[in-house]
């Protein structure tokens, strides 16, 4: 098993690429905390991965509760991320900073507040979730969404570079176009659809267990050499 007497934390672990996470990990021998707003779908996520002989425990968003549960913290995946369509003029203030608010300073809480247990574990892995939108720009989403995404690229690599000399490690993942509730919307429009897969070279939306094993990689000792780095699984979108 790949995370083997492991325990990790993944925001946003209810739903999407999230909770595909979150049973994988679990399945490689990591005791997993689900981190979420979202009760209803976290606590079924809790139960499916204790009906299949892991263990998992969800919690409203609480870092401290893996050292309490579990005794300490090895990774942290900060997953959790809400995205927005529109115009730079016709962007409010408001849905700007709600944005950033979520996908980059969630991050940097998440990362500030799991570094000390990590440290007491003797290093960790922490793999934040940016986007191909991260590394690019389009005509097709909102300026906050691809700005906090980038923002998040950066953040890993300071990071990584800070805490590289107490073990712990940080990378950014950055996937395109998955199948999850956040695309349900848009993948519903036939336009928008096509439009979409139009722009990704091998021709399909990605599924949420794709980008599961870049995270479980990064999350092993598998990628110990690894950090400051980005893991780009988006169909070939950037490669264009």
């Amino acid at each position: 098993m790949r995370l083997a007497g492991k325990v990790a934390l993944i925001s946003g672990g209810a739903r999407g690429m999230g909770a595909a996470e979150a049973k994988m990990f679990a399945r490689e021998g990591a005791q997993v905390v689900i981190g979420d707003v979202l009760e209803s779908e976290g606590r079924a996520v809790e139960a499916e991965v204790a009906a299949k002989g892991g263990k998992a425990a969800f919690v409203r968003l609480d870092v401290a509760l893996a050292e309490q549960r579990f005794g300490k913290l090895n990774v942290l995946v900060n997953n959790a991320g809400i995205s927005a369509v529109g115009r730079v003029e016709d962007t409010t203030l408001e849905a700007w900073q709600r944005v950033m608010e979520v996908n980059a300073t969630g991050v940097f809480l998440g990362s500030k507040a799991a570094i000390p247990a990590m440290r007491r574990a003797g290093g960790g892995s922490i793999v934040n979730i940016s986007s191909q939108l991260g590394l690019v720009g389009t005509d097709i989403t909102s300026p906050m969404y691809p700005a906090s995404k980038g923002a998040v690229r950066l953040l890993t690599k300071v990071t990584a570079i800070q805490y590289a000399k107490e073990g712990i490690r940080a990378n950014s993942v950055h996937p395109g176009p998955i199948v999850t509730p956040m695309t349900e919307k848009r993948r519903a429009d036939p336009a928008t659809y096509q439009l979409m897969v139009s722009r990704i070279p091998l021709g399909r939306y990605g599924e949420p267990e794709e980008v599961a094993y870049a995270v479980l990689y990064l999350a092993s000792d598998e990628s110990a050499f690894v950090t400051g780095s980005e893991l780009v699984i988006d169909g070939g979108w950037t490669a264009q």
